[in-house]
């Protein structure tokens, strides 16, 4: 492991080994990586802003319930210009090199990938001895697959800063995050259903029963 000098990202073939770190591991060979570059930079970037404000929070809780600003509004906008911007770099590049064919083939895996996971959650907290309520499960399988254009594209331009083929590493999670989105908005009715007759089946079994007359 180096330091965190300048000249490491300078040098495309060092970049490069940052994306094989896996590989090599597998192979027994080795790598230099700028770890502590990395995570002072993601620190910067991700902890230290959510750190400022929880702190902003305890001072000025009474002001914001008073005011209440249009906070979720101000959010969907940030992170509509986030994708808007992520799109216009990645597929901007001339050097993306991604063909209709290979886009399809990703946009399948991924919405693959993303059904597999909300299933497997489902079944881990639906298990036996869970103690999960149905309004637990809903929150486990929206929350425990979901991921973040906000936080997942800074890390991305922070670990492979400077790196030719950056945009190209960037359009899965770009396919991911609508992914989510559309797959929660159809799924949301049957999870719905779901829920609401879990929970009333569950009130029924939960219900003394009537002392029988003799």
């Amino acid at each position: 492991m180096t330091g965190s000098g300048s000249g490491f990202w300078k040098d495309s073939k060092a970049r490069e080994s940052l994306v094989l770190t896996v590989l090599l591991l597998f192979l027994g060979s080795s790598s230099s990586v700028p770890f502590t570059s990395i995570f002072s930079q993601l620190f910067m970037t991700v902890v230290v802003p959510l750190i400022i404000g929880q702190i902003v929070r305890r001072y000025i809780k009474d002001w914001l319930e008073r005011k209440k600003p249009p906070f979720g509004a101000i959010s969907s906008c940030v992170l509509l210009m986030i994708i808007y911007t992520t799109f216009c770099d990645t597929f901007a590049n001339p050097n993306i090199d991604l063909d209709k064919f290979s886009l399809i083939i990703v946009v399948f895996i991924i919405f693959s990938v993303q059904m597999s996971f909300m299933f497997l959650t489902f079944l881990f907290s639906t298990r036996n001895n869970s103690t999960f309520t149905p309004a637990d499960t809903v929150a486990i399988i929206f929350c425990s697959t979901h991921k973040s254009l906000t936080l997942g594209i800074p890390m991305l331009k922070i670990v492979f800063a400077g790196y030719e083929h950056l945009s190209l590493i960037s359009v899965p999670l770009l396919i991911y995050h609508p992914a989510q989105i559309l797959l929660g908005s159809l799924l949301v009715p049957t999870i719905k259903s779901w829920m609401i007759s879990r929970q009333k089946a569950l009130k029924l079994t939960r219900q003394p029963k009537a002392p029988v007359k003799v």
